[in-house]
């Protein structure tokens, strides 16, 4: 719905209206709440047994293949390597994590599981995935085959699957905490970020380092460690997000969709598609080493790995914006409802829209008022997802559909409350009231006046919320300037 279609049609009609989708009509709106309200928090959920025993489980895993990896990149490269190796290797991590965090701007997700991501990556990964490569070039070794297969019949398979597995995990226990493709790159891209991290050391302080050390002394061995730092990390840097990103997609699909077909299909196709790129990417230098031929990996990273990879950048770009246009799309029912005004809605489109809402914020009410400026934006972004997967069907069981509901009335009491914050708090703006259907307007001089939605409301000024209408039979509702 556009905005120049708010305000339309009878306001106690609309609010019975189902949604398309078949969702359950928006709950009415409650009184609003007295100005300078205390903050509201969400409800925590309890931690029992069985979440502490998974929880316990997960972070032992990661802290063993934490060590295992210390202990075996000290073993093979010694301390000194191993040191210039983490040093070189961490240098990029900040720039690419902050990339993927860059996405992840409308709502950002829970810090705990980004870093439950990126350790996945960096340490459960990696080991598993050292242990089944050297397994793989040992069987190749032994049957007198080139253990340059391993690098295109094995890793890709088992780097994918590793660095996916943790992603993977959080869509099947954390299901609501994947609001679309753009978390699935995030929670990936990260995984990948921590598994190249470690991968890298081994490169660097290696393949870098310690070679040149033992070659030719410190000088040559810090020559090839910013040798390999300018090929293997600032041009071609993007290389194992960009395979794993294409898990993400599938799991970002899965987790939008109520056909249980696409829910397995979806992250399957994702993850095939990864290892084929992962693959492809490994068999280049390969090919150009066994034919003498260097412009093979040339023509492949340009003609293929390079268009990919800027058409994954223009899929994020586009794909950041959609929770913004999202909350255009499905708060208007809440419009309607009641619980918001136009403009709200039209100032949560954009980060730019939002950006001026938390400088009037903070105009209007301190610090205090950007904080619950966010809240409020970040709640809102949330009610915008919940309504979206209400309108999907992607809530089966009863006891899904019940916690849908319990968790849509606790974000609208968190947006009304974050909302007393600033309404009515502008000494620019005349005082207003926002019926459902047109906002009524009391000047300084003392004048009145009703004035219908604008076409284009994007001015970020929330106004009083009128008190819902009665049931139907109960005799109009009519609007009291003073209340």
């Amino acid at each position: 719905m556009r905005p120049d279609q708010w305000g339309a049609g009878d306001y106690a009609d609309r609010m019975v209206v189902t949604p398309p989708g078949g969702a359950p009509p928006p709950p009415s709106a409650p009184a609003a709440p007295p100005p300078g309200a205390p903050t509201p928090r969400m409800p925590l959920r309890r931690l029992g047994w069985r979440r502490f025993l998974a929880l316990a489980g997960v972070v032992l895993l990661i802290a063993a293949g934490a060590l295992f990896m210390v202990f075996t990149l000290g073993e093979s490269l010694g301390a000194e390597a191993l040191l210039v190796g983490v040093i070189a290797a961490i240098l990029p991590v900040p720039v690419l994590v902050s990339c993927f965090l860059w996405l992840d701007r409308y709502e950002p997700e829970p810090l705990k599981y980004l870093i439950f991501c990126f350790a996945w990556g960096a340490f459960v990964s990696t080991a598993i995935s050292l242990l089944v490569n050297e397994t793989g070039a040992r069987l190749f070794e032994d049957r007198g085959l080139p253990t340059a297969l391993t690098a295109v019949l094995v890793a890709p398979f088992i780097e994918e699957l590793t660095k996916a597995a943790g992603p993977i995990l959080l869509l099947i226990f954390r299901r609501r905490e994947f609001s679309g493709v753009t978390d699935g790159l995030v929670y990936c891209g990260l995984s990948a970020v921590g598994f190249a991290m470690v991968e890298n050391i081994l490169y660097l302080g290696g393949y870098g380092y310690r070679t040149g050390v033992e070659e030719y002394g410190p000088a040559t061995g810090a020559q090839q460690v910013i040798a390999i730092f300018i090929v293997r990390i600032l041009l071609f840097g993007f290389a194992h997000p960009l395979f794993t990103s294409m898990t993400g997609v599938g799991l970002g699909v899965a987790a939008r969709t109520a056909d249980r077909r696409v829910r397995i299909l979806a992250p399957l196709a994702g993850l095939l598609l990864a290892m084929m790129l992962h693959g492809t990417w490994n068999l280049l230098p390969s090919l150009a080493q066994a034919t003498g031929q260097p412009v093979i990996a040339l023509y492949g990273y340009l003609g293929v790995m390079v268009p990919i990879f800027f058409a994954m950048v223009g899929l994020a770009v586009w794909l950041r914006a959609w929770e913004g246009r999202l909350t255009e799309r499905t708060l208007p029912d809440y419009v309607r409802a009641g619980w918001l005004t136009p403009p709200e809605v039209a100032a949560l489109g954009s980060l730019g829209r939002r950006h001026a809402a938390r400088t009037w914020a903070r105009r209007v009410a301190g610090d205090g008022g950007v904080k619950a400026m966010r809240g409020y934006q970040f709640a809102a972004t949330r009610l915008a997802l919940l309504r979206d997967g209400m309108r999907r069907g992607l809530d089966r069981k009863p006891a899904e559909r019940d916690r849908t509901a319990r968790e849509e009335r606790e974000l609208l009491d968190a947006i009304a409350a974050y909302r007393s914050f600033f309404v009515g708090r502008d000494p620019q703006a005349p005082v207003g009231v926002w019926d459902g259907q047109r906002y009524h307007l009391r000047f300084p001089d003392g004048s009145q006046r009703t004035v219908d939605a604008p076409d284009e409301p994007v001015v970020p000024i929330p106004v009083v919320l009128a008190p819902p209408p009665p049931p139907v039979g109960h005799g109009p509702h009519p609007w009291h300037p003073g209340g």
